[in-house]
């Protein structure tokens, strides 16, 4: 056999065990889905993960070699062990697309979303829904909610698809029940709509994001 000689770069030719070492011998495989823990005896669960984040412990290697000293409680200068983290940053919001998506585009849970509400007026022509989406938005910002408000000279339905694409986890929008003092309001991931007196909708949304900010 060819072992580690426990020496940097070196290598040792023709070791048999029982002769030159006291060997231990295992039975291994990969451990399969249903097999028994063996601290409990139940059975695994294999789920795929996503690493968001690590820690590495560098020990000496760095601080040695680069003259890195602290005093310690005795006044002796000595090299720190360093270690470094992590975090991220592209996983997180990749695996969240991954997590929550459809065929029209991201779900993104509010915590990190671009905008949390987007603000709709269907005809930006009509003054009285471009009033009304203006003041929504300025309620939603007093609010403290990220919100964006689509101004643009569209059709209503280009809106809707770019709100969906862009994954904004709540969609306000200002069309002809505005005559009623209603405006629709909709949840990007459960797709429900429901039909809100505009003077409540800020604070409906603001309550709802707060108590479902982390998922």
């Amino acid at each position: 056999m060819i072992a580690g000689a426990n020496r940097d770069d070196y290598h040792l030719r023709n070791v048999t065990p029982g002769e030159d070492f006291t060997p231990e011998y295992f039975d291994l495989r990969q451990v399969a889905k249903g097999d028994a823990c063996r601290g409990c005896g139940a059975p695994l669960a294999l789920d795929k993960t996503v690493e968001i984040g690590h820690i590495f412990k560098l020990g000496y290697r760095y601080s040695k070699s680069m003259g890195l000293h602290v005093t310690n409680e005795a006044g002796e200068e000595v090299p720190p062990i360093m270690g470094s983290y992590g975090i991220g940053i592209e996983r997180i919001l990749t695996t969240a697309i991954e997590l929550f998506h459809d065929q029209d585009g991201m779900a993104l849970p509010a915590a990190i979303a671009p905008f949390t509400v987007i603000v709709i007026p269907v005809n930006i022509a009509d003054a009285a829904q471009r009033e009304a989406a203006e003041k929504l938005y300025r309620e939603c910002i007093d609010k403290g909610l990220d919100a964006l408000l689509d101004d643009r000279d569209e059709r209503p339905g280009v809106k809707f698809k770019d709100a969906d694409l862009i994954g904004a986890p709540w969609r306000i929008v200002t069309g002809k029940k505005l005559a009623q003092g209603l405006v629709e309001v909709a949840e990007r991931r459960s797709r429900e709509k429901r039909d809100l007196p505009i003077g409540e909708v800020a604070a409906f949304l603001a309550a709802r994001i707060g108590s479902t900010d982390a998922n």
